[in-house]
């Protein structure tokens, strides 16, 4: 089973979304207060396993409505995947991969880790 971590930042407090090999597989944004954090994560629990996939790397690809995981390659030619809530605000993003289908499968592991993950503090 995966899980939330909580951690502090120079900057604020974030969020890692960790694979039961404790891989991570999602990130959050920086937050100003804990309780901003774990409303973040509450938001990636209800959004992750509903999301649809947007791939954006087909050329013409269907768009999606929010909630969706957004996959994408960034200017290094690694593919990532972020994860809009239903505002379309971003609550989740991810490593780059070097295969797309390795991107793939890390959205499917945020859609299976997040539902129960528990949440802890590092």
């Amino acid at each position: 089973m995966g899980k939330f971590v909580i951690r502090e930042t120079k900057t604020g407090i974030k969020f890692d979304l960790k694979a039961t090999n404790g891989e991570v597989i999602a990130t959050s944004e920086v937050y100003a207060s804990e309780q901003a954090c774990k409303n973040g994560i509450a938001s990636v629990m209800k959004n992750a396993p509903v999301a649809a996939v947007e791939d954006q790397t087909v050329e013409g690809y269907a768009q999606e409505k929010h909630p969706k995981f957004e996959i994408y390659a960034d200017k290094a030619g690694e593919f990532r995947f972020r994860l809009k809530a239903t505002n379309g605000q971003v609550i989740a993003t991810s490593e780059g991969y070097k295969a797309l289908a390795s991107c793939k499968n890390g959205v499917e592991s945020v859609k299976k880790n997040a539902v129960d993950a528990p949440t802890v503090k590092e």
